[in-house]
Order: C-alpha cells, then structure tokens, then sequence
C-alpha cells in the first residue's frame, strides 16, 4: 500500500486528491481537498471531499505561501506527488501562475517529496480519450468511470461544469495517472 496524490494546482481553485490504495485505483480509496472563496462549497461531500475557504491575504507572495502551506501540510505522508504541467497555450496570468507552483514546488522539494508532472493533455487523454477534452467531457468521463455526478451533487445551480467540480476531476485523473505509471515502472 502506498499514499500518493495528484494537484490540480491553481490560483483560484487549487484541488489535491490523496490516494492510498493498492494495484487497483478507485475513488473509494481517494480523499480529495480544495479551496474555494465561495463559502457554500466550503465543507465536506459524500464524506472524502472537503472544501475551505482561502485564507486572506494582502500581497501575491503572501497567496502563494499560503496555498502551498496549505497543499504540503495536506501531502506531507504522501511518497509520490503528480503536478499538472503547465498549458503553454496559456492566457492571462501565466507569471503568476507560474511563481505560485513555483513556490509549491519548492516547498515540496524541501520535504524530499518526489514530483513528477504530468501534461495537460495526457490527464485529458487518459479521462476522456482526447487530449483536448473540455471541463464537460471530463466530467463525463468522471461519472463514467466513478458512477458518480459531481456537479449535480456540489454546483447543481451552474450550467456548466466549473470549479470545484473540474478541479476535483482534475486532480482524480492527475492521480489515477500516477497510479497507472508507477503500475508500470514496477513491472
């Protein structure tokens, strides 16, 4: 048995799911965690998701310690952490998301946990079949493989899949891969 995670690692919507299982991953065996600013998502679902606000702050660099604080006190009994890499297609923030994961990262290295990043597109692949899947074909790709409607049960009043909900699947395919590749490096 071993306890790895994968971090679907944001500014706005940063989730991590823990799995600690054996050869099988399933989503009995994963406990997921995020953070949101909206305060009707922060608490616990079906009893292996839990929400928290995040916490305040008044400078960039003060929001970056304080979710990667947040992230390695969650991770810290895990011996494998998967990232998703960065979207190079990427607008917007790009430096800021950049010095945020920076900081994670860095924090992760000074607790020798091992990272390994993953690319977008092949967590894409994995969930849904297609590299560029949307929000939408990864969460039905979830309710597929897991039996289980995120966005009926956390944002039913949303039209569309959004946060928490594509970062929790997110995060359940980040590991799911990691699982599946050190399946592999171990045979």
């Amino acid at each position: 048995m071993h306890i790895i995670c994968g971090i679907d690692y944001s500014l706005c919507g940063p989730c991590i799911c823990v799995f600690e299982g054996g050869a099988k991953f399933s989503i009995d065996d994963c406990c997921f965690y995020f953070l949101t600013d909206t305060k009707k998502y922060a608490k616990s679902f079906m009893g292996n998701i839990h929400g928290e606000m995040f916490s305040e702050w008044n400078e960039d660099m003060e929001r970056y310690q304080s979710i990667a604080d947040w992230a390695v006190d969650i991770v810290k009994q895990c011996t494998q952490i998967a990232l998703e890499g960065y979207a190079y297609s990427a607008t917007g923030k790009v430096f800021h998301i950049a010095e945020n994961t920076g900081v994670l990262k860095y924090k992760l290295f000074q607790e020798g946990i091992p990272v390994t990043i993953i690319p977008p597109t092949e967590i894409k692949k994995l969930g849904s079949g297609k590299g560029n899947a949307d929000k939408n074909m990864m969460h039905e790709a979830f309710m597929k493989d897991t039996g289980i409607n995120l966005k009926s049960l956390i944002t039913p009043d949303k039209k569309d899949v959004a946060s928490p909900v594509s970062d929790i699947v997110d995060s359940y395919y980040i590991c799911k891969k990691l699982h599946n590749d050190l399946l592999i490096a171990s045979i």
